[in-house]
């Protein structure tokens, strides 16, 4: 099953999916892993180190499954806009924490993004530079990559909080619509 501190670490996250981040407390992470309260200390400095592994981890499962992805018939970014929003409509509440809600650690544009810094945006920037957008690369393509995200974001914050009214295929739909026309990208 792995060491303890992955163990913590998954006892966390499915906190967070089933109930959110603000349900994780070290009492209750350390009781469901059968160790003392006290004990969880040697491997998380506080709740919010074991929230940001948390993160971390995340971040690392999705950017594996998306480098792992090997080009099919349609266009990359429908591909990985496909695996973001079976994240986004499968694990909400996971998805709002690392995403989008404010938490310690998070990073920042632009300065955390360049280089690779953030796992999603530099496999967001690769298939945009894979399509043909963005070719001078650098700020130009990393800004690209941001706009791509932050419509994606957006539109899922908003149907998370109830104020786009599809079915989830439709709004899957959707979003591949909007991503096509902002980017005159064929999906």
């Amino acid at each position: 099953m792995g060491s303890t501190a992955d163990r913590l670490v998954c006892i966390a996250r499915d906190i967070v999916i089933a109930e959110g981040p603000a349900s994780v407390t070290m009492r209750r992470v350390a009781a469901a892993a059968g160790i003392t309260p006290m004990a969880i200390y040697r491997h998380y400095a506080n709740r919010e180190a074991l929230l940001r592994r948390v993160a971390d981890e995340t971040f690392a499962d999705i950017s594996k499954r998306w480098a792992d992805r090997q080009p099919g018939p349609g266009n990359l970014i429908a591909d990985h806009l496909d695996d973001h929003l079976d994240f986004a409509l499968g694990q909400p509440k996971l998805y709002d924490f690392v995403f989008t809600d404010p938490r310690e650690g998070a990073r920042r544009f632009p300065d955390d993004f360049r280089d690779g810094g953030s796992p999603s945006l530099s496999l967001v920037a690769d298939a945009l530079r894979n399509q043909g957008l963005g070719e001078d690369g650098g700020d130009d393509l990393l800004e690209l990559a941001l706009a791509v995200g932050a419509l994606i974001h957006g539109l899922v914050r908003l149907y998370h909080g109830g104020r786009i009214a599809m079915s989830p295929a439709d709004f899957r739909a959707l979003c591949h619509r909007l991503v096509g026309r902002t980017f005159d990208v064929h999906n």
